[in-house]
């Protein structure tokens, strides 16, 4: 059953050098504050899966965080390249960074046959691409029905699924809505869960459109409110697009880089409760 704690003393507990470690949210209830409490926590050596790595996982690589990077698309939205996960790519700045590169369709079937608990995923996909010769969790598997020939994807199962959400009740059950990517499939692959959210209330409110992971899917719940900014949260916050224009030519300099991180994010002054 899920405990309702502190951000700080949630990855202090769940989350551990070595691990794969999943941190999913599409354009918005992208969970930021919890990747700086990782960085501040100084965990190394970690695989870092998302669908679409963005600002998070730029500043996560840029300070040493991640090993190894299993994603279907990184970018900045809207503005162009991550530069922090390009030099450490490139350069292996601050350490090299390995890759396992999907389209958006073979992760998302990796994380249903993870939270389905089965060892790989089916579907029509990677044909004219070169991701299948790169990876060693693509393969291929023939139809015992039709003889056709299908792409297959390994399960993803990490370690630690972290999300942001709206908002959760005090017995821990979380409730989010609005633009939806895997966070579900993502929290049910996981051994364990941490969630941001916005607010905790006494009872949760039906709601059209919303979802609701039970308590018993969730390790820990904490309430970290803007915890997804400079993305947003769904009734709650709006997206800070400049901030997004603004990180570009921040992350291009490795100095400006580490002073910006040392001010906004290593300052224990900046950490959620």
């Amino acid at each position: 059953m899920a405990e309702l704690t502190s951000l700080r003393e949630a990855v202090a507990e769940l989350v551990h050098d070595g691990d794969t470690v999943a941190m999913e949210g599409f354009t918005h209830l992208i969970p930021t504050l919890a990747g700086h409490e990782i960085i501040r926590q100084e965990r190394r050596d970690l695989t870092l899966v998302r669908m679409t790595p963005d600002l998070v996982y730029d500043q996560m690589i840029g300070m040493g965080v991640a090993r190894k990077l299993v994603f279907s698309w990184g970018g900045n939205p809207g503005v162009g390249s991550l530069h922090r996960f390009r030099d450490a790519v490139e350069n292996g700045w601050p350490v090299p960074l390995e890759v396992d590169e999907h389209s958006h369709a073979g992760m998302a079937n990796r994380y249903v046959a993870g939270a389905a608990h089965l060892p790989f995923a089916v579907l029509r996909g990677y044909q004219g691409s070169g991701l299948a010769d790169r990876s060693a969790t693509i393969g291929t598997v023939t139809c015992p029905f039709t003889g056709e020939r299908l792409a297959a994807v390994a399960a993803v199962n990490p370690d630690v699924t972290v999300i942001h959400a709206q908002r959760a009740d005090r017995a821990g059950n979380v409730q989010l809505w609005g633009i939806l990517g895997v966070q579900k499939e993502a929290v049910l692959a996981a051994d364990r869960v941490i969630v941001t959210v916005e607010e905790v209330v006494d009872e949760l409110e039906a709601r059209p459109g919303a979802i609701v992971l039970p308590n018993w899917v969730v390790t820990a719940v904490a309430q970290v409110p803007g915890g997804a900014h400079p993305s947003y949260a769904a009734g709650y916050t709006t997206r800070d697009n400049a901030f997004y224009s603004a990180w570009d030519p921040v992350s291009r300099d490795r100095d400006t880089f580490t002073a910006w991180m040392a001010e906004h994010v290593l300052d224990p002054a900046k950490a959620a409760s």
